[in-house]
């Protein structure tokens, strides 16, 4: 099996060294570069499974970059950055991020991270063996685990990121039941912060959003002062 591709993006010269060295070690194929303007030569020579790109960058910051990537391309991506901000995280969850990560962070939990974020993206952490998949059906979307894929009802393929992915994937699991926020974040392993974040109701909005796209209204209630609820009957087949 080929090792999945990590790029990371860190103009702290100590930091990179030492991470990209235990990344390597772990079985990772990884390419280390210090700038956005590095980070997109590397993209457009080879494709890569993950990015680990740091928010305060030399020139164009991590978000600009992510926000410019997003146009063209959903390629994993977990943010580390120093300021560890409420507000960083919120905004990198709203162009599309995956994970985030505060420095001083730990090379184990970040290589934890990058095997979850790479399993809700259909790869394969290190040692990781794919899990049993099907499809589940509510009011009329198709929901592929298999293939990782949301048909809206007019057969349309909705894109999601790995954490909303994620997300929908709890719902369809335990359809009309609530859940609180804590348990959804323990459920979804999306790690982003803790329950009382806005993280967990960023990704929430913009499921509702995507879900929303075929006229009708996205079926995931707000219990007030406890959590949420799919209200939909789901089905698998």
């Amino acid at each position: 099996m080929t090792s999945p591709s990590i790029l990371l993006v860190e103009d702290d010269v100590p930091l990179r060294t030492l991470t990209a060295r235990a990344l390597r070690e772990h079985g990772y194929h990884v390419r280390a570069v210090a700038t956005g303007a590095e980070m997109w030569v590397v993209l457009e020579n080879e494709p890569v499974d993950l990015i680990v790109l740091d928010i305060m960058l030399p020139g164009t910051s991590g978000i600009d970059l992510l926000r410019r990537m997003r146009r063209t391309q959903d390629t994993p991506v977990i943010f580390i950055s120093a300021r560890g901000s409420e507000e960083d995280r919120v905004v990198g969850l709203e162009l599309g991020a995956d994970d985030y990560l505060g420095k001083p962070f730990s090379t184990r939990e970040l290589i934890a991270r990058i095997g979850a974020v790479l399993r809700r993206h259909g790869g394969q952490g290190i040692g990781e063996a794919r899990r049993e998949t099907g499809e589940l059906r509510f009011q009329g979307w198709k929901f592929s685990t298999a293939r990782r894929e949301l048909h809206s009802p007019s057969g349309a393929i909705v894109d999601l990121t790995g954490a909303e992915f994620d997300l929908l994937n709890v719902f369809l699991g335990q359809p009309q039941r609530v859940i609180g926020r804590e348990r959804l974040i323990e459920l979804s392993r999306t790690r982003l912060a803790d329950s009382s974040d806005r993280s967990v109701d960023v990704l929430v909005s913009r499921l509702r959003r995507k879900l929303s796209t075929a006229g009708g209204k996205a079926p995931i209630k707000t219990v007030r002062g406890i959590g949420y609820m799919f209200s939909a009957e789901v089905s698998r087949h």
